[in-house]
Order: C-alpha cells, then sequence, then structure tokens
C-alpha cells in the first residue's frame, strides 16, 4: 500500500508540474498583455498590429507546427505522442507566445511616448569608447573582419533570428518527444519579450549606427542597413504623429533582444542536454550574432551584456514557475 501511495503521490506531483508548465505561457502573456494595456493608454495611442506582422508571425509558426507534426507522424511513428492533451498545449502555447509578442510590440513603440526626450546613447557611446581605451567596438571590428564578405556573412546571420523564432518554436512543440521540455523553450523564449520590453525604458537608446553614422558609412549595401533605413523612417513617422492607424516605431538598443533569445536558446539547450551538435550550433549563432549587434551599429556592448542578463533571468524565472528544468529525453 505504501508503495502504491507513493507512486500515486509522484503522479500528482508530476502532474501538477505539468500543469504549470502549460499554465506558464498564458501567464506571461497576460502580464505582458495587461502592461500594454496600460501604457498604451497612457501614451494615449491604441494597441494595433502595425502591418498585420503579429498574425503573420503567428499564421507562419501554425503552418511549420502541423509541417513538423506531419513529419514526425509520418517518420518517427508519432501518433501515440499526438494525444488531444499535446495538441490542445501545443496551441496555447503558441497562442500565448503570440500574444506576448504583440504586447510587447505595442509596449517597444510607445518608449519615447512615455519617456519623451530621454536618449542615453552619448552615455552608451563614451561606455563603449572608455571599455576599448577610447576605440568604438565597431571600429575595431571593420578592421579585424574587414568590410566586404564578412559583411554579408554577419548580416545573414542577423536576419536569421526572424527565422529562427518560428522555426524553433515549431521545431519544439512539434519534435520534443516530453512536452514538458518545448513548454519550458517557448516560454522562456516568450519571457524575453517581456523582460526586454521593461529593459527599454531603463535606459531608451537608438544604437552607434544612428548615433555615430560616420562609423557604418563604409559598410556595403545589406539587408541590415536596408532594416535600419527602414526603422529610422518608422521612427520618425510615428514620433511626428502617433495617431495614424498603423504606425509604430520598433528601435530599442537597450537591451539586444536579438542576444538575449539566442543566449536563451543556446543556454536552455544545455540545461536540456539536447544532442551536441545543436548546442555548437546554437553558441556560434549566439556568438556570431553579437558580433554582428556591434559590428553593424545595433547595439552597445552594455546592450549585449544586459542581452545575456536577460537569458539567464528567464531561464530562472522559467525554473521557478514550472518548478523544476525537465528531465533529458533518452535516447
Amino acid at each position: 500500500m505504501s508503495h502504491v501511495a507513493s507512486t500515486d503521490r509522484l503522479l500528482a506531483a508530476d502532474t501538477a508540474l505539468r500543469r504549470r508548465a502549460v499554465a506558464a505561457g498564458p501567464v506571461v502573456a497576460g502580464v505582458t498583455l495587461a502592461a500594454a494595456v496600460i501604457v498604451t493608454a497612457a501614451a494615449g495611442v491604441p494597441l494595433r498590429d502595425p502591418g498585420g506582422v503579429s498574425a503573420r508571425r503567428l499564421l507562419t509558426t501554425v503552418g511549420l507546427l502541423a509541417l513538423f507534426a506531419g513529419a514526425d507522424l509520418l517518420f518517427r511513428g508519432g501518433r501515440e505522442r499526438w494525444s488531444r492533451r499535446r495538441m490542445v498545449s501545443a496551441a496555447i502555447a503558441v497562442a500565448s507566445f503570440y500574444v506576448t509578442y504583440f504586447a510587447y510590440r505595442n509596449l517597444k513603440s510607445v518608449v519615447p511616448l512615455i519617456r519623451p526626450g530621454s536618449l542615453y546613447d552619448q552615455g552608451l557611446t563614451d561606455l563603449d569608447h572608455g571599455l576599448l581605451g577610447g576605440h568604438g567596438p565597431a571600429d575595431v571590428l571593420h578592421t579585424l573582419l574587414g568590410t566586404g564578405v564578412s559583411a554579408q556573412v554577419l548580416s545573414a546571420v542577423y536576419m536569421f533570428f526572424f527565422a529562427f523564432i518560428p522555426l524553433s518554436l515549431a521545431a519544439a512543440l512539434a519534435l520534443a518527444r516530453d512536452e514538458d521540455r518545448a513548454l519550458f523553450f517557448t516560454t522562456a523564449i516568450a519571457l524575453n519579450w517581456l523582460l526586454a520590453a521593461i529593459s527599454y525604458y531603463l535606459l531608451p537608446s537608438i544604437g552607434p549606427f544612428h548615433a555615430e553614422p560616420g562609423t557604418f558609412a563604409q559598410l556595403p549595401t545589406t539587408a541590415v542597413s536596408h532594416l535600419q533605413d527602414r526603422l529610422i523612417g518608422e521612427r520618425a513617422a510615428f514620433l511626428h504623429d502617433p495617431s495614424v492607424p498603423g504606425s509604430a516605431q520598433s528601435i530599442g538598443a537597450f537591451a539586444s533582444l536579438h542576444v538575449s533569445v539566442w543566449f536563451t536558446a543556446a543556454l536552455g539547450a544545455h540545461l536540456l542536454r539536447l544532442p551536441i551538435p545543436v548546442r555548437v550550433v546554437l553558441w556560434v549563432l549566439t556568438g556570431l550574432t553579437m558580433l554582428a549587434t556591434v559590428y553593424f551599429g545595433w547595439h552597445y556592448l552594455l546592450d549585449d551584456a544586459a542581452g545575456v542578463a536577460i537569458a539567464v533571468v528567464a531561464l530562472t524565472i522559467m525554473r521557478a514557475i514550472t518548478g523544476r528544468v525537465p528531465r533529458p529525453e533518452a535516447a
């Protein structure tokens, strides 16, 4: 009887932890959305999804999830994994993630309205130069790496971030044998949106590419330079008249969301003991992304350090919410 009771207690505890893992995504989404409602109301603008970006990325992820789930069923015999419970938890995770992302975009957009005239680019620039004995970090990288092929490679790495998010979410939710691991990963990434949004209000800034444009004038035209030009134009239009439907601004140097998400993925893969090749690829992409953020002037050195801190905090919070780091899968 004692053995049966002990087993029942373990099963009950495991069920409770699983429910916490499923609930974590909606909790993060709810907190972020509530913050967005309050802050946008204070700024005098409505919640909006400029260009339908949040909706389009949600649909992209749903499509990829269906594709990966189909492949799992077809090639790995995953029928027993795709219970009704798993399908519901995957749907909740994806919906929660993009509600969080939608709210994050709104929080980021109104930073200059909540903190008008507050830009810390000069102080962050001085800190960068002070740390490197008077040299700019981007100048150092341009000298070491050159401004030809390196620019194109680092641009591709930087832009891959936008594909990595839906790909990694869909792959985790569809292919992980243990759904707890997938939920741990997806909600940890979602926490980055909330934590990064908070950081933008602490040190509002645009980035070295705007503060010191001459430093980056010799770089070739890349997808990154096109994106920078577009975002600066959107910011100017938003500040000119925030009431225009569909207008928004999406620039915030401190902290680096690119670095925080990649570091969360890489460190999370290490904690979950994913296959070594996966971990190596993620750490390499994390390192290259950190280089790219400085090389193109998206971020100051402190921004990247703050991105690492956000990743650690996100994983720590996720461990506290779920009560554990999910066990590695059996081979």
